[in-house]
């Protein structure tokens, strides 16, 4: 069964919020996130990102970018910009966008429970993102990224939270600059978070990563090293754990650096042995339904629908990522390992279609690939047979803000 508990977050000051709280690390370059804390002295981006406040000349990796997170953090706490809580407590976190309200519950999780796969997987990660987390966490001594978990409703759980956001007041309600509803409660009633506990305890079998991948494997990983040196706090890491029914996926598109060799018109005969191709003249082709696949090369959007024998009916075989990965990522462009090859990048959906046909465009790429979303029951169906996904398979809207609430691992 899983195991959560309340904890002492470090918060910032209410009226602080809006300016503290920052997209997640992982979703910004360095440029954009020094553009975004530009003229922001509160700005969780100064501890997330360091290296903003770095010369451009240092690695974002140096051993100085995260001596900087440390230092910025600690002068946060000094300027009481960041306060701990005098108690441990549970948090609700609501986010609205575009009118749709998702609601999660902010605690921490057991880095025993993610050892041993109570909480699940479906995807692998990648080495040099894991240990910039653990570079970061180790020196900082803060869980500053959220590990984003999915359960299977419970109505209990859903009574709760329901009934604390409808009788309290919350601490936090601010519309970030893209438009998206921040609202955090906190639950600091001993009682009510004994009775929360209590039911993912007995009644809750386990919980999924839906992102968060790197971020859970570097908690697991800076509590081993620590060894005998570890504190409590470095036993579980900071998550919000949200209901199925509420969740949003969208689509994680794919860009190569090239074409492994192959001309436009070679790589288009290719593709025409196990996929129809349509040359698409309505704009930038998103895919309507499952194992339809869009195509940005040399200035043209092509439709690629799936033929018989590109797929097998089992969780991991019917995925679309699979289907790319298998019949055109590895057998003709030659990436074998999404995880560790330079020549594949991830873009989110949020960012939109027009992001992979500018960076084609600017020669950056050869080619941009569009996918149909994963869905939340075929996550839960390959987590629970034990198989994972190729690398970035799902990303999911809106994302939870940094900065709002940080899990303390030295006490």
């Amino acid at each position: 069964m899983a195991s959560i508990r309340p904890f002492k977050a470090l918060r910032p000051q209410a009226q602080l919020a809006k300016q503290v709280a920052s997209r997640p690390y992982d979703v910004l370059s360095s440029a954009e996130a020094k553009t975004e804390a530009q003229g922001n002295h509160s700005s969780f981006l100064h501890i997330t990102k360091s290296e903003i406040d770095l010369p451009d000349t240092v690695d974002v990796h140096d051993a100085a970018v995260y001596e900087q997170a440390k230092e910025n953090l600690a002068a946060f706490i000094q300027r009481d910009i960041l306060f701990r809580e005098s108690k441990e407590c549970y948090y609700i976190y609501q986010l609205v966008m575009n009118g749709r309200a998702q609601t999660g519950l902010v605690c921490v999780s057991s880095v025993d429970d993610y050892e041993n796969d109570i909480i699940k997987k479906h995807e692998f990660t990648r080495p040099e993102k894991e240990q910039d987390r653990i570079n970061h966490i180790k020196t900082s001594g803060a869980q500053t990224g959220n590990v984003f978990l999915a359960y299977r409703n419970h109505d209990g759980i859903d009574a709760i939270i329901n009934n604390w956001k409808e009788t309290k007041s919350a601490v936090y309600d601010f519309v970030a600059d893209d438009g998206i509803q921040h609202t955090i409660w906190i639950v600091n009633n001993d009682t009510v978070a004994d009775e929360i506990t209590a039911i993912f305890e007995k009644e809750i079998p386990c919980t999924y990563i839906a992102d968060g991948h790197h971020r859970a494997a570097s908690a697991a990983k800076v509590r081993k090293s620590l060894g005998e040196t570890a504190t409590a706090g470095a036993d579980y890491f900071l998550t919000t754990l949200f209901p199925s029914n509420q969740l949003y996926i969208m689509d994680y598109n794919r860009l190569v650096k090239d074409l492994n060799g192959l001309s436009p018109a070679a790589l288009i005969k290719e593709l025409s042995k196990q996929f129809t191709v349509e040359l698409f003249t309505s704009g930038a082709y998103r895919p309507e339904t499952l194992h339809t696949f869009g195509m940005y090369l040399d200035k043209n959007w092509y439709k690629l629908s799936s033929k018989p024998g590109t797929f097998t009916n089992d969780p991991i075989g019917v995925l679309d990522v699979t289907i790319l990965s298998n019949n055109i990522l590895d057998k003709l462009l030659g990436i074998k390992d999404q995880r560790t090859d330079k020549r594949i990048d991830f873009v989110g959906g949020i960012r939109g279609l027009g992001e992979l046909e500018q960076r084609v465009d600017s020669g950056e790429m050869a080619a941009a690939f569009s996918l149909y979303p994963v869905t939340i029951d075929q996550l839960f169906d390959i987590a629970d047979s034990g198989n994972v996904m190729p690398p970035k398979s799902t990303w999911f809207e809106p994302k939870l803000r940094d900065g709002l609430l940080t899990h303390l691992i030295y006490e």
